[in-house]
């Protein structure tokens, strides 16, 4: 079953409650997804580290219920 947008956000924001986020359905068919996080917590952290954090925000969906999530993450 496809994960929905809401639900997408909804994880991401528990994490990261500062955060401007912005979710796109890339083909409509709730199985990939684009995101852009932008987020204090990511100060002085690498790209591959604050992709990891919102990866971990997910809490195990990315790769099973979430099928592709393009990731843009961005500092405050």
């Amino acid at each position: 079953m496809p994960m929905a947008a809401s639900e997408i956000e909804k994880l991401i924001r528990e994490s990261f409650p500062d955060a401007r986020i912005e979710i796109k359905d890339l083909a409509g068919d709730g199985d990939h997804y684009a995101a852009t996080v932008v987020s204090s917590a990511f100060k002085g952290k690498s790209k591959v580290q604050q992709h990891q954090m919102v990866y971990a925000a997910l809490k195990g969906n990315m790769g099973g219920v979430l099928h592709a999530l393009a990731l843009t993450t961005l500092v405050e």
